[in-house]
């Protein structure tokens, strides 16, 4: 099976499917999304999560794409939306981190005060 995830104008993942694909390049089922669906598609891996692939094989685009990601094409990776904007992304998982590590305890970051507030 293959994993594309289908594009707006701005890069954005408005749908993600799968295909039936016994090509190993992707492009048998490609070209099908592209003939029903019209639009851009890029390739996705379902293994795939913070730049790591979960069956130890070599991770792909970073993130497996979910409505609502973006395509970076500069970093050929999928990217979950910035959760806060004091939040910055590390460059080697591919995912949000906030600028002051979370406690052990269950807490919610706080925006206004930059912090982690204990439930």
């Amino acid at each position: 099976m293959a994993h594309f995830a289908q594009l707006d104008e701005n890069n954005i993942v408005i749908n993600v499917l799968k295909t039936d694909n016994n090509d190993p390049n992707g492009d048998e089922g490609y070209q099908w999304l592209v003939d029903n669906f019209g639009g851009r598609w890029v390739q996705t891996s379902y293994n795939t999560h913070g730049n790591n692939h979960l069956l130890n094989g070599t991770p792909f685009r970073g993130n497996y794409a979910g409505v609502g990601m973006t395509y970076d094409e500069q970093r050929d990776a999928f990217l979950y939306p910035k959760p806060y904007p004091s939040w910055v992304l590390r460059e080697d998982m591919l995912l949000w981190d906030s600028p002051v590590p979370q406690p052990l305890e269950e807490s919610y970051w706080d925006e206004e005060t930059l912090s982690w507030i204990a439930r």
